[in-house]
């Protein structure tokens, strides 16, 4: 399993929730790699983790060392692009939820 490399709390995680509409694009299978490796090259990304259901309802964390960081992200181009053809194209409904991380527990031999 993956987990994301953070940082000691406080982080933030960025939660993305999206429903899928029926239809199948390429271009969609190819945005989240490349977010992926734009938002890493970004200062203060901290990981990614995502996972989609058969039914289309996916959710996609993305942690961010800082509010900064995250309006940082917000800002750019690609990531604005590709967000804009998502709610076009891509899904039925999305929300995305910003919360600050106080703590994080390792679940050891579970």
């Amino acid at each position: 399993m993956f987990f994301a490399n953070t940082q000691p709390p406080p982080y933030y995680a960025v939660n993305f929730t999206s429903q899928r509409m029926d239809k199948e694009s390429d271009s969609y299978y190819k945005a989240p790699d490349l977010m992926v490796e734009l938002a890493s090259k970004q200062p203060g990304f901290l990981g990614v983790k995502s996972a989609r259901e058969q039914n289309g309802l996916g959710i996609t964390v993305s942690y961010r060392g800082s509010l900064d960081t995250i309006a940082q992200w917000k800002e750019n181009l690609s990531q604005q692009r590709a967000q804009e053809k998502g709610k076009k194209d891509w899904y039925s409904s999305c929300i995305t939820h910003i919360c600050k991380l106080e703590r994080d527990y390792a679940n050891e031999g579970a």
